[in-house]
């Protein structure tokens, strides 16, 4: 087959059965077209941990599970929204948990996999808030915390979040062109896939004199989106038409 398949921003949730639905008919295509399938972070709209059991949930962790039995390799990035993706839900769903940063050698071409809020250097706020909760000992605390008062944090830091999206300039939100290219040297790379800013695009530029590209993921919104990578070189960014419930 000879492909490999990007996706990243699903924000799944129980609300949007339309949107689980197409990630459900996608999955099922790309057992039989690809020979990977790259989930880079924000998964879900929001995982409050692995022992929060639900009917919503079972049924994406089963669809995982049916995936991987039947010879799907399946990564997963943690993203700003999921990062309490823990031991038992890879256990459950056969899928591997990737690095915050992975190169991956893509038919023979070094390539940068990030979710890529931390290439936001000029977002301060939200660095800060991902500092903290990305603190084991943060992360051990809550999860001991109560199924009803892990979902009323949850539940705050989203409004927090939709508001701090509202109020701060674009510019702040995207990632940072420096930041970009520190990364990208730091791993010798000249291509790099993320998601997190919900812009679907490709970008290309010069880095050490040699010709790089950015590509970043869609969101799951009004559409899907996924990259598609070939063995003879070719990538594409395609939207996917959500089919009416």
């Amino acid at each position: 087959m000879n492909t490999i398949i990007f996706i990243s921003d699903l924000h799944l949730e129980e609300g949007r059965p339309e949107m689980t639905a197409l990630f459900l008919k996608f999955l099922a295509d790309a057992i039989k077209k690809a020979d990977a399938l790259y989930i880079l972070g924000d998964f879900f709209e929001v995982w409050i941990g692995d022992d929060h059991v639900s009917s919503f949930n079972q049924s994406i962790l089963l669809a995982l599970k049916a995936a991987t039995e039947q010879g799907l390799p399946i990564y997963i990035m943690h993203g700003n929204r999921d990062f309490l993706l823990g031991k038992t839900f890879f256990q459950r769903t056969g899928c591997q948990l990737l690095p915050e940063e992975k190169v991956l050698t893509l038919f023979g071409k070094p390539t940068l996999l990030m979710h890529g809020d931390t290439l936001c250097t000029h977002d301060v706020a939200y660095l800060k808030f991902r500092k903290k909760a990305r603190c084991w000992l943060v992360q051990k605390l809550f999860l001991w915390k109560s199924l009803a008062k892990r979902q009323a944090i949850a539940a705050h830091y989203r409004q927090a979040s939709q508001a701090h999206v509202t109020t701060v300039p674009d510019y702040i939100m995207d990632v940072a062109q420096t930041e970009v290219e520190r990364v990208m040297q730091k791993h010798q790379v000249q291509h790099l896939i993320h998601g997190h800013t919900h812009r679907e695009a490709v970008h290309s530029f010069q880095l050490n004199n040699k010709p790089a590209t950015r590509t970043v993921l869609g969101a799951w919104h009004e559409h899907g989106s996924a990259l598609f990578c070939y063995a003879d070189g070719k990538q594409e960014l395609k939207k996917i038409a959500i089919d009416p419930l």
